[in-house]
């Protein structure tokens, strides 16, 4: 008789089926399907990673856009008046005070209107 590694086999199999437990129909039951879908959501979770990171900033410069309009100017503009103006402020803490700080952001819009009016 030859030797399987049957407990090893087991160990494997059980630690998938625990890892794609609560997982939809046979993926949480077949030792097959469940192996491929726990590799695929560790793909998703990797690429989502990677897109939250775009998610937000598309999401700071949005609620920046809205907040410069409200001050006459759009957010391109607002936002090379800034770099002219040597104020460097990344796009998640504009956005914090456009939200939090109106009075504050008014001003950065003032002193990026003067710099690029020279």
């Amino acid at each position: 008789m030859r030797a399987r590694n049957t407990i090893a086999n087991k160990r494997k199999k059980k630690r998938t089926l625990k890892k794609a437990k609560g997982y939809w129909g046979a993926k949480s039951k077949l030792y097959r399907s469940a192996k491929q879908a726990y590799r695929k959501s560790l793909l998703y979770a990797f690429n989502d990673r990677k897109k939250k990171k775009r998610n937000f900033r598309r999401l700071w410069i949005s609620r920046i856009n809205a907040a410069a309009r409200k001050n006459d100017m759009k957010y391109s503009r607002f936002i090379h008046g800034l770099k002219k103006a040597d104020i460097s402020l990344n796009r998640k803490m504009l956005s914090e005070m456009a939200i939090h700080d109106e009075k504050g952001f008014k001003q950065l819009v003032d002193i990026a209107k003067k710099e690029l009016n020279g």
